[in-house]
């Protein structure tokens, strides 16, 4: 469970860095951010599952189309989101105390 957390931290921190580079390019930034929109978005439904994931695939979907908005970390805020922040479920709190 810890590496998975760690791995999810890895790749979202690589999949905002990919989407701020589309910023970083003059020119080239709107054309990748066609491209880079939906494939963030759905991303971040695989990464982080259930209703939340979706919800986050929209916002990153959105965030990452409207123009200079690239610079917004949404996976990033996502995983801090999900394991920093979130209150643990008591179905969690079994998982955590059963491992």
């Amino acid at each position: 469970m810890v590496n998975d957390k760690f791995k999810k931290l890895g790749l979202s921190i690589l999949f905002d860095g990919l989407g701020m580079v589309t910023y970083i390019i003059p020119g080239v930034g709107e054309f990748g951010d066609i491209i880079w929109a939906p494939l963030a978005g759905w991303l971040m439904t695989k990464l982080y599952k259930g209703n939340v994931g979706k919800a986050a695939g929209v916002l990153t979907l959105v965030e990452e189309a409207l123009p200079g908005f690239d610079i917004i970390p949404t996976f990033t805020i996502m995983w801090l989101y999900t394991y920093v922040f979130k209150k643990k479920t008591s179905e969690d709190r079994i998982n955590v105390d059963a491992s």
